[in-house]
């Protein structure tokens, strides 16, 4: 047989014009070098461990019994769904009707694609915080919508959001503002003040707004507030969140929105032709986590709030500048006082330097010079992982 090959009349890439920017993520460049050259991998950002037994227990006991294993319901099951909304209520004191305004996701990053594709149309004006994860760039682009970066900046030890910048980056094209808090990578959390004056330039301009709140429970400085629970916000938020990061099981990809019933209506319609449901098993499980005592909570962050500060301290004590996060479980760091200036070419020699991989903040910036000279490290990895990599960082 002949080899496949593109038509012989047409020159046209294979890859859509508005994703031929992006090729592979960093994430899966940088995780294959760790494994390529035995490094210890601090760059995407999965834990080591996996979340509680008694959950892992119920997904397992959900496969065997027959929960899930066939289609569930597209907007996710019954169950997952009054969990969600019972821990809406129970966190932040907001009310959800599980039948109208819930939606379970595949994680969060589907119910990112699903919220831009279903709410931008070509033309339209996203305003995202920069630096970004790197899938609302390419799920705004899918949209044949425009990015409109607001740049984080460094101060005092952490990253600030200036308001006047926001303000001025809305004209009458924007259609959405696009936030993160906490936010990756910086791990800045948005105070009640910041979210105040958000709320209230959203309502004066009339725009929607999603919010990605998937470290909701790894806060370590302040709490988190959610954007829908300010004047005005509840009918123009879509809120993104998700089992991964909280219970340690990231591979499950179950997420969810929570929103007023006609943004979710819209968002589950681009939803179905996505990946139309998902996760059935899975998604039993995730509603007996989300019904975990308090305890369970407070001990998860306490213990990622001890593991940033044993990579923090290892860091500076490596010669790094260190912005000690908030929020999140990542720390970025500067990599300038060591000499170096290129985070890029910093982070693909570090593994033959001293054995570890971090992943370079450029990526997640379209000023690229704003963040050329940053490194993202992420803490979700056994201690003696994390005391390890400090040590060889120590090489450096």
């Amino acid at each position: 047989m002949a080899p496949m090959s593109a038509p012989v009349s047409s020159d046209r890439p294979f890859l859509n014009r508005r994703l031929a920017a992006f090729g592979t993520t960093i994430f899966a460049e940088m995780s294959a070098l760790a494994a390529r050259t035995g490094s210890i991998n601090l760059g995407q950002g999965f834990p080591d461990t996996d979340g509680p037994a008694q959950i892992a227990e119920a997904a397992s006991r959900a496969v065997l019994t027959g929960l899930g294993n066939q289609y569930p319901p597209g907007p996710g099951v019954p169950e997952l769904r009054t969990a969600i909304a019972a821990h809406q209520q129970r966190f932040y004191g907001l009310r959800h009707d599980p039948d109208t305004e819930v939606l379970v996701t595949a994680g969060a990053t589907e119910a990112i694609a699903a919220s831009l594709l279903a709410l931008l149309e070509p033309g339209d004006e996203v305003i995202a915080l920069e630096p970004y994860y790197d899938s609302y760039a390419a799920c705004i682009a899918m949209a044949g919508a425009t990015r409109v970066p607001v740049t984080l900046r460094p101060h005092d030890g952490g990253f600030v959001l200036d308001l006047d910048e926001l303000r001025a980056a809305v004209t009458p094209r924007t259609r959405l503002l696009l936030l993160n808090t906490p936010h990756n990578p910086t791990g800045t959390v948005l105070t009640a003040d910041e979210l105040t004056a958000i709320a209230a330039l959203a309502v004066e301009r009339d725009l929607l707004v999603v919010t990605d709140e998937v470290y909701e429970h790894l806060v370590f400085e302040g709490s988190h507030l959610p954007l829908a629970g300010f004047p005005g916000m509840r009918e123009r938020t879509v809120t993104i969140s998700s089992a991964g990061k909280t219970f340690s099981f990231t591979g499950w990809k179950v997420g969810w929105i929570t929103a007023p019933p006609a943004l979710v209506s819209a968002v589950r319609s681009a939803k179905q032709f996505l990946t139309y449901v998902s996760s059935g098993p899975f998604q039993y499980a995730v509603a007996e986590a989300l019904q975990l005592p308090d305890d369970y909570y407070e001990a998860f962050r306490a213990d990622l709030a001890a593991k940033r500060d044993i990579l923090a301290d290892g860091l500076a004590s490596a010669g790094f500048q260190v912005f000690r996060p908030q929020g999140t479980y990542f720390i970025t760091t500067d990599i300038t006082p060591l000499g170096e200036k290129d985070g890029l070419a910093f982070c693909r020699a570090l593994p033959e330097r001293c054995g570890v991989v971090a992943i370079p903040n450029s990526v997640f910036y379209d000023d690229k010079s704003a963040g050329a000279a940053q490194v993202r490290w992420a803490f979700c990895k056994k201690t003696e992982v994390l005391e390890e990599a400090a040590e060889r960082l120590r090489r450096l």
